[in-house]
């Protein structure tokens, strides 16, 4: 039998990035930051937790810029829509291995740059964090 995923990344749909794929729960925000584990990968630092939540999809995810290093909230909504753009693109890989593992995870992508970045570095660093994730779980 063909897992839900599996058929789900088959068509176009699988490049979407749908509610039930966003980190919303202030609970696990917080258990995220109090319990989780997190490494770098410039200029994201990735904050993650396996959970125990029953979604229809592998990952949680959530995306944030620090005020304090970006005060005008344009930039930081532009830093937002690049990530989770990178984020967007790439997720069908990072899905298909933790999905063969059976696990659920939720995570958190922060900004720690201080400078506003192009989309590539971004989506460079997105990969590379994919695979530190992928090698930590």
């Amino acid at each position: 039998m063909i897992s839900p995923f599996l058929l789900y990344f088959r068509s176009m749909e699988g490049f979407t990035l749908h509610k039930e794929e966003r980190l919303c729960s202030q609970k696990t925000i917080e258990e995220l930051f109090t319990s989780g584990q997190s490494f770098l990968s410039y200029p994201l630092k990735v904050v993650f937790n396996k959970t125990e939540a029953l979604q229809p999809y592998p990952v949680q995810a959530a995306f944030t810029v620090s005020k304090r290093n970006f005060k005008r909230a344009v930039k930081r909504n532009i830093l937002k829509r690049r990530m989770r753009e990178a984020y967007r693109i790439n997720k069908p890989s990072l899905y298909l291995e933790l999905g063969a593992k059976g696990l659920q995870i939720a995570v958190m992508f922060v900004y720690i740059g201080k400078d506003l970045s192009e989309y590539a570095p971004i989506e460079k660093a997105m990969i590379s964090a994919f695979k530190k994730l992928l090698a930590k779980v």
